[in-house]
């Protein structure tokens, strides 16, 4: 039997922000600025969900002239299904879900 791992507290972050934005497309630095989660840390996370069908992406062209485009990120159907089951059962044994910066202190 494949044991699954449990995700991570700063995927189950993402996951979170995720699913209070449902449908909503973030780039990668406004995620890292909200969370607090270094780049080193979040593309893994974003690479991984994405991989696994998880994260739909797309790259948008910047609206300040000059600026690089952005890689875009949002939840799938499937994903959506997934962060909600592993950011409650998180929540349900309290493993330390961490919340977005708006629920920061």
């Amino acid at each position: 039997m494949v044991m699954a791992r449990r995700p991570s507290s700063q995927t189950l972050a993402v996951s979170a922000l995720f699913l209070e934005s449902t449908g909503q497309w973030h780039h990668g630095y406004d995620i890292s600025k909200r969370l607090r989660i270094p780049s080193g840390t979040l593309y893994p996370i974003l690479m991984r969900l994405s991989d696994r069908g998880h994260l739909e992406t797309r790259w948008t062209e910047s609206e300040t002239p000059g600026r690089p485009a952005r890689h875009m990120y949002r939840l799938t159907a499937t994903g959506r299904d997934w962060a909600a089951v592993a950011v409650a059962d998180a929540r349900r044994q309290n493993l330390g879900v961490r919340q977005t910066a708006e629920g920061m202190a």
